[in-house]
């Protein structure tokens, strides 16, 4: 699978677990949030398996997302 048809993949199973963040009352969490909170273990361990990646985006909850925003806003890591 190419570097490209990853990214685009990721990026749809990013948008869909913003998608069930707005259902249920979230409002303005984005895509690239999602994924900024996915990946920010990956930035000492490195890239995992995409099983690993899917896995870590679809069992994604609000509080696990809630919690690396406040943590991510104390420490001024946000984009």
């Amino acid at each position: 699978m190419a570097d490209t048809e990853l990214d685009e993949m990721i990026e749809e199973l990013c948008s869909s677990k913003a998608e069930e963040f707005r259902l249920i009352g979230y409002d303005n969490i984005t895509a690239e949030e999602i994924w900024q909170c996915v990946s920010a273990p990956y930035a000492k361990k490195g890239r995992p398996a995409l099983h690993q990646i899917v896995n870590d985006i679809l069992s994604l909850k609000i509080t696990q997302f809630m919690n690396f925003m406040t943590m991510s806003a104390f420490k001024g890591t946000l984009f």
